[in-house]
């Protein structure tokens, strides 16, 4: 190091020695990479000149000794580099975690670092607990807190919904019983929403749909657990009415659960960014996507690893091949060998993939890649740098930056997600009501009729490419056999067709048709 940047690092060290006082130390490393020992004489010597502690540390990247061939292996991965190139990043192999013993042998010489690293941990006494939802604070106009003001807001929604919606179906005869029905549901609702304070949540949301919508971005008309909420139809989150299809409102919020709620609010794909656009303009450096690591799963491991040592790409793709493709349940490499003799006999023959599967089980399951969350966003009460690391990717085109803790960590940290989803089949149907337009026929798709026989007849033949939820083939069959003649049917065959419950389709059915 030049001696004009030794002076440099002495006005740092005095900058920092005049903050910290006495919890300033000079940290001393040995693996026996380059650079280290020159870097450990300059701290010794400052460490004599300005009277300051030194303490011995090390960089582990892995636990054993033996995983220092796989460690180099995911550094090719990462740098796109091969094993047998010489200009490459490489560490030495005294990057694992040392027992005591070892460590006093590499210090032998400075005890005082040994002693001080010993005695660091008593220096400090935190503990990182779960922190509560922090919400950003809803900027009310009329000065009324946030449980009054989503009292407001749900008792003048649900009185647009009774009158354009309720009453048209239902009729007028039974006004005040299904109003009295309709708003005692509501406050039910509303005082748990309160009690588990979740009122800013539920008008965070509405206020970004209500926005969606008036900006003619398509959304979904809600699904999951939020559809059963009374206070979310009233809000214009959703627009199924939970009364009419008796929804529960406990499979959304309990307090004897507590858990955030969570709205799966669907947006018509080419249109999602808009939403992005405006909570970046509403909470500026409030919001972020979440982040997701991909993992070396065992076929990943294997390319990936066969890439750096520079085996054959066919020959990687035919043992990749031999892996049994499981989706419901992924099988571990270790499991893939015990299965497959084909793999043990490559193993057994060949001494370069016997090389390739010990790496690969070394590193299988370990973060590979960062990725961002399909959907996930989160919205903070404050700047989100001052609660969690953010990270933004410089070759990404995304808007708003990502955490750098995933989904739970992030919730963990006090987060609260949000989930802006794109959905193709909105997109379709969107551009389905323009194309109608310019024939000079304008179709409203909250208002088609769910009673249409035309519409179960068409059901019932199977022909439902493109309907969302109902175009795989295995529903389509079941389609055939139910022959359904109202929207209870579809509801029915929907929450049927799942892992489990599938095997009682054909008994349900034969019950429908006698």
């Amino acid at each position: 190091i030049k001696k004009n940047r030794v002076k440099e690092i002495e006005n740092i060290v005095l900058e920092l020695k005049k903050n910290f006082k006495d919890s300033f130390y000079f940290e001393i490393q040995r693996h026996g990479d380059e650079g280290e020992k020159n870097l450990e004489n300059i701290f010794l010597d400052l460490s004599l000149k300005f009277k300051l502690p030194i303490i011995a540390s090390r960089e582990i990247y892995y636990i054993n000794k033996d995983m220092h061939e796989a460690h180099d292996a995911l550094i090719c991965i990462g740098e796109k580099t091969y094993i047998n190139e010489k200009n490459r990043k490489k560490f030495s192999e005294e990057h694992y975690l040392k027992n005591s013993d070892e460590i006093k042998k590499v210090y032998s010489d400075l005890p005082e670092a040994l002693e001080n690293n010993y005695l660091f941990p008593y220096r400090f006494n935190f503990k990182l607990n779960k922190s509560q939802p922090v919400l950003p604070t809803i900027k009310i106009s009329n000065g009324l807190n946030e449980a009054d003001e989503l009292l407001n807001q749900s008792k003048e929604g649900l009185k647009n919904r009774l009158n354009n919606f309720v009453f048209k179906k239902k009729g007028e005869i039974n006004r005040s019983q299904i109003e009295k029905t309709y708003y005692s549901r509501l406050d039910h609702e509303i005082k748990i929403i309160n009690e588990m304070k979740y009122a800013g949540y539920f008008l965070i949301v509405s206020d970004y749909v209500r926005w969606a919508k008036k900006n003619n971005i398509p959304v979904g008309p809600g699904r999951g657990s939020g559809a059963g909420s009374l206070v979310a139809y009233s809000l214009d989150i959703t627009d199924l009415d939970p009364i009419e299809f008796d929804l529960i409102f406990e499979r959304f919020l309990n307090p004897d659960r507590v858990s955030m709620p969570d709205f799966d609010i669907d947006f018509c794909e080419e249109k999602r960014d808009l939403v992005f656009k405006y909570l970046k303009s509403k909470y500026t450096d409030g919001v972020a996507h979440i982040i997701t690591f991909g993992k070396l799963k065992a076929r990943m491991a294997l390319r990936d690893i066969g890439r750096v040592l520079g085996l054959p790409y066919g020959h990687v793709d035919k043992i990749c091949k031999m892996i049994p493709f499981d989706p419901s349940r992924p099988l571990t490499l270790k499991e893939s060998i015990e299965r497959e003799p084909r793999i043990k006999e490559e193993q057994k023959n060949n001494n370069k993939v016997k090389k390739l599967i010990e790496l690969s089980l070394k590193l299988e399951d370990i973060n590979r890649n960062l990725a961002t969350h399909a959907a996930g966003v989160v919205i903070a009460g404050e700047k989100l740098s001052e609660q969690v690391p953010l990270y933004k990717d410089k070759s990404s085109d995304l808007l708003l930056p990502s955490t750098q803790f995933n989904m739970h960590s992030s919730e963990s940290a006090g987060l609260v997600k949000f989930d802006i989803l794109g959905l193709n089949t909105l997109t379709v149907i969107n551009k389905t009501i323009q194309i109608l337009k310019n024939k000079k026929i304008n179709l409203d798709i909250s208002k088609i009729p769910l009673d249409d026989p035309e519409i179960y007849k068409l059901l019932s033949t199977g022909e439902t490419t493109g309907l969302f939820q109902l175009e795989s083939t295995g529903v389509r069959s079941s389609l055939k056999q139910m022959k359904p003649n109202k929207f209870e049917d579809i509801i029915a065959l929907v929450a049927l067709y799942r892992p489990g419950p599938m095997n009682n389709i054909p008994i349900y059915n034969d019950c429908k048709n006698g």
